[in-house]
């Protein structure tokens, strides 16, 4: 079915309150712009979407999402260059994404026309609220929820997607060391770590917090079935330097198909890196730093692009990674960032212009 994007509807505010933000000291994710994007589905379609400022949405206490947790969705950041264009970065792989996430939960997958026709046009009305300069950018949250007004434990008839935008800067974690879990999981094989669902992220919470109680500032999940293999960083995909070898585990029905873990990977081709893309057993890991052979662990994803980790601790044990000054981490970060400001060639075509 084809959609017609002359169908959105444009609700201006009638003062921005751009002005009361101190774009200088931004908490990540907690000042939201002046408008959000928001379409239903009912009557078997997606219909009405709508730009309108941003403020509370009324649901029913019976809205399906708060009793089965329908609910999926995106992170995506937009960028200013220095001649005020702004650009996306690889916004195919996020809309592909957020359908596949719907997909899983069983939500209706959302109309291409729609999505980037209220994107675009949502970022332009947005355009004062993304800040020229490195590391200054526009988080956006696509999102869809179950709203039909039923506690049948069945997939719900009605559904609403929305699009809300957050400011952000440069994103600086310190000293982040990771536990590696000898217990909980982030997902198992045929459930749902392959989709952004909301539970998945709650499930993260408790354990997370063990681990701080701990010491450490995050989780690297391992397999559940043996706990034997490394998965995933918290809420990011995972890369392991060992020697000049890039190693990181492969996607699956249990691990996030990462938009920028992807992008590290082609970049690491490009620069000759040897990558290796298998199971990570924790023993080799372990080994590894005992010989003196793992130079680096980094994150990667969307909010922090590559975080860096410092030490790891397993079973009782701690330890120290080096600190390195050629760390493949670093690059990768620059390489990315400077594509995405639109500061150095992009190749792969990874950028979108927001015209």
């Amino acid at each position: 079915m084809k959609y017609d994007t002359n169908q959105l509807e444009i609700n201006k505010v009638q003062k921005s309150k751009i002005e009361e933000v101190n774009f200088d000291n931004l908490v990540f994710g907690e000042i939201f712009t002046d408008h959000m994007f928001e379409c239903d589905y009912v009557n078997g379609e997606w219909q009405n979407p709508k730009i309108k400022p941003y403020g509370p949405i009324q649901l029913a206490p019976s809205a399906k999402v708060f009793h089965y947790g329908q609910a999926v969705f995106e992170g995506m950041k937009a960028y200013k260059d220095e001649d005020d264009q702004i650009w996306l970065f690889r916004p195919d792989e996020n809309f592909k994404r957020i359908n596949k996430s719907s997909a899983r939960l069983a939500i209706p997958e959302f109309p291409e026309e729609f999505f980037f026709n209220g994107l675009e046009e949502l970022l332009k009305l947005e355009k004062d609220w993304i800040k020229k300069g490195f590391g200054n950018s526009l988080y956006i949250r696509p999102f869809v929820i179950a709203t039909e007004e039923c506690v049948s434990a069945n997939p719900a008839t009605k559904y609403k997607f929305m699009i809300i935008c957050s400011p952000a800067q440069a994103y600086y974690s310190g000293e982040v060391r990771v536990q590696f879990s000898e217990k909980y999981s982030r997902a198992a094989d045929g459930g749902v770590g392959a989709a952004k669902a909301a539970g998945n992220y709650a499930a993260q919470f408790y354990p997370t917090n063990l681990a701080k109680e701990a010491g450490f500032q995050q989780i690297i999940w391992t397999d559940a079935n043996t706990h034997e293999f490394l998965e995933e960083a918290g809420t990011m995909n995972i890369f392991f330097r060992v020697g000049d070898k890039l190693i990181t585990a492969p996607t699956s029905d249990r691990i996030l198909d990462g938009v920028t873990r992807k992008s590290v990977i082609d970049l690491a081709k490009d620069l000759n890196i040897e990558v290796e893309v298998r199971r990570v057993k924790v023993s080799e890991i372990v080994e590894a730093a005992r010989k003196g052979e793992l130079k680096e662990i980094f994150g990667s994803g969307t909010a922090t692009v590559i975080n860096p980790i410092s030490g790891f601790g397993y079973k009782g044990e701690k330890f120290e990674l080096p600190k390195l000054e050629d760390s493949y981490g670093k690059s990768f970060k620059d390489r990315l960032m400077k594509i995405q400001y639109n500061q150095a060639e992009d190749k792969h075509g990874w950028r979108h212009l927001v015209k």
